[in-house]
């Protein structure tokens, strides 16, 4: 866990973790409060959501940093986000989001070269 993430989790007094797929390809990595907060709006989705709601809850793992400062991500996990060599642990505000280098930067391209979303036409940065 990299020195930044893990201070700010240690200040808060958080070791418990939950790991669970995103549907962009990297893991999502919440603290234990915060994900019972995003399982609890997930659960709350209508019957027509059960598929995603399995990507979701049925992948999320608890895991616990270790004194190492390290965490151990299921196989499984690893796997389905393509973690292989080089990684990437990127602050989404109340997550964060754990990708392949590679897969990130061709994400990362991609998003740039294409259209930005009207949402953000007005914002000023």
């Amino acid at each position: 866990m990299p020195a930044r993430h893990l201070t700010v989790l240690r200040e808060m007094e958080l070791t418990q973790l939950t790991i669970t797929r995103h549907p962009d390809g990297p893991l999502m990595v919440f603290p234990r409060p915060t994900w019972e907060a995003f399982r609890d709006r997930i659960n709350a989705l209508p019957m027509e959501a059960v598929r995603w709601k399995r990507v979701f809850l049925g992948n999320a793992m608890d895991v616990e940093i270790d004194a190492s400062s390290r965490v151990l991500i299921a196989p499984e996990l690893r796997k389905s986000a393509g973690l292989d060599r080089e990684v990437m642990l990127i602050g989404m505000g109340n997550h964060l989001e754990l990708w392949d280098a590679a897969r990130h930067a061709a994400h990362e391209a991609e998003v740039v070269q294409g259209d930005m979303p009207d949402s953000l036409k007005g914002f000023t940065f």
